[in-house]
């Protein structure tokens, strides 16, 4: 599964509700990739979590575009995330760079650090890393 040079759009941002408020509250912010190639904005969209891409390098703005997302700042690509505990979250993960949308889960390490993990169907092809917290 190619990935945006390190983008790994692996679930990450999380939406704060009443069950989990004290780790969700942790998940808001902007956060970026191990490369620091992408930087996405965790924010609510009703009950559940959307990832929209506020700043990439040219690299990855590039691949974005080659795998048929012309204009990857703006791209939601974090969608549908929902609360399976405290500090665990599942959703669904666009990859621009194949165009493709796959299962995520979002643990929260503490605050400054999420896990994201994403797999191919049926838990295939299974991938994670760790996002740091941008300071606003």
């Amino acid at each position: 599964m190619k990935m945006i040079s390190g983008l790994a759009v692996l679930a990450f941002a999380l939406v704060p509700v009443a069950a989990g408020a004290a780790r969700a509250d942790q998940s808001f912010g902007v956060w970026r990739n191990p490369q620091n190639s992408v930087h996405v904005r965790a924010e609510a969209c009703g009950q559940r979590m959307c990832g929209v891409v506020v700043w990439a390098n040219d690299k990855a703005r590039a691949d974005a575009a080659r795998g048929g997302t012309p204009n990857l700042v703006g791209e939601t690509l974090f969608k549908d995330f929902r609360l399976q505990k405290p500090g665990l979250w599942r959703g669904k993960v666009f990859v621009p760079d194949i165009g493709k949308t796959f299962s995520g889960t979002i643990e929260v390490i503490d605050p400054t650090h999420l896990k994201g993990s994403g797999c191919l169907v049926g838990r295939i092809g299974c991938k994670s890393q760790s996002w740091t917290r941008i300071a606003e």
